[in-house]
């Protein structure tokens, strides 16, 4: 019989993160994006475990029981990859694989390319491997949404987004999970819109079930109070962070030479965004054992396929490890 799901908070790079941990074998590391929590692996956590490994989802810094450094430079994508990397000897292991989805994504393949050594295979939900750009992402990203609202650029600016955010936080996730979901076709969450003061006025209210296929009331509560005790400071400078990151990893090497796999829902909005990266990949990963697009899921792919996802993550675990 299984262990239930336990928590702690472990030290690593200099900071405390809470971790959920299952299991035992070797160490599989859960990286959650935005806003989510260590809880959006609660189906991957049981079943990594029977299947005989050792699965850690930690609250990434910024978020629910982690640390929360006040800096906003804090969250560049070296920090994060290196709190990953802490937690595999903290942990009492000597190497790990590392799966991220979202904002977990670029931090599972950043802890790949830096640290071969270190991480055996490496895993990515939603989010492809993205070549480092030629020039800063923000000035691309200004250029591409010029003379239009788009949510990433919103973020910029310190405590406007985190108002909004903390007005309503359980009103507020449930838009923006059933906006991002498999509800939509890939793109809608990523149209293009007329200049706004705010991003949720202009989110239609989802009907109270909307989301009942994949997060239940109870799903949706817990997160909810998470963010309620925890704000959203720390979550939305992941997004303050993007030229920073781009910086610091001058002279990265600029491919993933470990076994490696994605999956992604075929109405994930983040792939009609990075579409050129996602048709590149290949190139910049070329031991991609697993490329999987799931019909009819979204962005949120751990919970809105939680049986599919368990079944081509241990599939490839097994397979390499």
């Amino acid at each position: 019989m299984t262990e239930p799901v336990t928590q702690r908070r472990v030290e690593t790079n200099g900071i405390s993160l809470n971790i959920a941990e299952q299991g035992q074998g070797p160490l599989v590391i859960l990286c959650h994006g935005f806003p989510e929590s260590w809880y959006s692996w609660r189906h991957q956590l049981k079943a990594l475990a029977q299947a005989g490994f050792h699965a850690v989802a930690p609250d990434m810094r910024g978020y629910g029981k982690s640390d929360k450094p006040h800096a906003v430079e804090a969250y560049n994508q070296m920090e994060v990859a290196a709190d990953i990397i802490g937690l595999i000897s903290a942990l009492g292991h000597k190497t790990a694989a590392v799966i991220g989805h979202d904002w977990g994504a670029p931090t599972a393949w950043l802890c790949a390319q830096m640290y071969p050594q270190l991480i055996t295979a490496v895993g990515a939900l939603s989010n492809p491997f993205s070549a480092r750009s030629p020039s800063p992402p923000m000035a691309i990203m200004e250029k591409v949404f010029e003379g239009q609202f788009f949510y990433q650029l919103y973020y910029q600016t310190q405590g406007v987004a985190e108002a909004e955010w903390e007005a309503d936080i359980k009103g507020n996730l449930r838009k923006f999970y059933h906006l991002g979901s498999g509800a939509f076709e890939a793109g809608e969450f990523l149209k293009p819109t007329a200049p706004a003061p705010d991003f949720f006025s202009s989110v239609a209210e989802p009907a109270p079930d909307a989301l009942a296929d994949w997060m239940s009331e109870a799903d949706l509560n817990f997160l909810a109070q998470e963010f309620r005790a925890s704000g959203f400071r720390g979550p939305l400078n992941y997004y303050r962070n993007m030229d920073l990151s781009w910086e610091l990893t001058v002279g990265v090497p600029d491919k993933v030479t470990q076994p490696a796999l994605f999956v992604a829902g075929d109405r994930e909005a983040v792939l009609h965004l990075m579409k050129a990266s996602y048709e590149r990949m290949p190139n910049y990963v070329p031991d991609l054992r697993v490329n999987q697009l799931l019909p009819n899921v979204g962005h949120w792919t751990p919970e809105e396929a939680p049986e599919q996802v368990n079944k081509l993550i241990i599939g490839f675990l097994n397979d390499v490890l």
